[in-house]
């Protein structure tokens, strides 16, 4: 859940992409961005004020973002969650940004800045899940993990550049080769530990704030299992994270390590999920999240996705999500899977309007054409003001 960004020599724990990449769609609502509390410690050394100051820097353009998701009641709920979890004197010290942004992340910057993304808010289940991912960034940040990794960093490049201009050849070089490596891989294994420390503090706080602790590893269950349904719609194999530039934890192992944590600080008293609030609060954004997903043509693990929060129960949106994922695609029956999941989903109730429009453009592709038509007239009276009306009344001959 870490990226780097460099900048002047540095590098610190920051949602790197969501500064540098175009996100795929617009905000979702207007309002105030909730930024909490003054910071309640400051740099210790010239190396921390050389991070904060480019994360303060990184925090300006972030709060300039037009992919900036401000709704207020949101924020709050997020943050609610993370003071429940690290308590209300040190969750005043993170400044909570969300960003429309459809992939899972999160991150926390050394000046307390914490940045998440909403493709992390539609793959987490549950309050708790939701937690351990907040709580597991806090960690880094309390424990100022940026800081410790810069100098491990920063020391070995030193001794590198030394390394690189003595001679080599013969068993000089030879050995030499062997210490650059090894060098190179203590910087990145220092890294798997500090996100094993994450994962551990990350567990004590779900249980001692009344989540269920086990909620962290089944993120991980998830997320491995979205990547393997990616893998096999595109005919490749999900490859692991080990080797020297591993900078996490293999996920088998992750899972594995976080069940045992888990199991080791359950509780009767630790067992909140908090599924209905967390998908109350998701509510007014489900739908733009989902269009958002669809939209990055990852067939199989859209599908999945979708799959799992369907759990036995298809309602009508995500019918229409699975319909639009279809059609997206566009591969051969895609066309009739998707007409008939909009038809369904439309049937089943609480789908948006848009399932009456995407049924009637597959129906007229299949050489429907008076059903593509009618399905058209329909979207068009149930959504009178849509801002594709005039391209939609020239299809539907209305």
């Amino acid at each position: 859940m870490r990226a780097f960004l460099a900048g002047a020599g540095l590098f610190w724990p920051v949602a790197a992409a969501a500064l540098q990449t175009t996100p795929q769609a617009p905000p979702v609502q207007g309002g105030t961005v909730v930024v909490t509390g003054p910071r309640q410690d400051g740099p210790v050394d010239k190396d921390e004020r050389g991070l904060w100051m480019q994360a303060d820097e990184a925090e300006l353009r972030l709060k300039a973002s037009n992919f900036l998701i401000t709704d207020p009641a949101l924020n709050a709920y997020v943050r609610g969650v993370l003071c429940r979890e690290v308590g209300e004197r040190d969750c005043k010290q993170a400044r909570i940004y969300i960003t429309r942004t459809p992939y899972f992340n999160a991150s926390m910057m050394p000046n307390g800045v914490m940045q998440i993304w909403s493709g992390l808010l539609l793959r987490v289940r549950d309050e708790a899940q939701l937690a351990a991912v907040l709580g597991h960034e806090f960690v880094h940040y309390r424990e100022r993990h940026g800081l410790k990794q810069f100098r491990d960093i920063k020391s070995k490049t030193n001794a590198m550049a030394f390394l690189s201009v003595l001679p080599v050849g013969g068993l000089v070089g030879a050995g030499l080769g062997v210490a650059q490596l090894g060098m190179l891989g203590s910087i990145f294994g220092f890294s798997r530990d500090q996100e094993r420390e994450a994962d551990q503090g990350s567990v004590k706080m779900l249980a001692e704030s009344g989540y269920d602790p086990l909620a962290a590893s089944r993120i991980w269950q998830q997320v491995r299992s979205e990547q393997e349904a990616t893998a096999a719609a595109r005919g490749t194999k999900v490859r692991g994270n080990g080797g020297v530039f591993a900078t996490h934890p293999a996920p088998a192992d992750r899972m594995a390590d976080l069940r045992a944590l888990g199991s080791a600080v359950a509780r009767p008293t630790a067992s909140d999920l908090g599924a209905e609030r967390y998908r109350a609060a998701l509510a007014p954004f489900w739908a733009d999240f989902i269009d958002d997903q669809v939209k990055l043509n990852d067939f199989g693990g859209t599908e999945l996705l979708l799959s799992q929060l369907a759990g036995e129960r298809w309602t009508g949106d995500l019918l229409y999500a699975r319909a639009e994922n279809h059609r997206a695609r566009g591969a051969e029956g895609d066309l009739a899977a998707a007409a008939k999941f909009y038809a369904d989903a439309i049937a089943a109730g609480g789908a948006p309007a848009e399932a009456r429009r995407g049924l009637g453009l597959c129906l007229l592709r299949l050489g429907r054409a008076e059903e593509g038509k009618a399905a058209l007239r329909d979207y068009l009276a149930a959504k009178p003001d849509a801002k594709d009306k005039a391209m939609m009344t020239m299809m539907a001959g209305a």
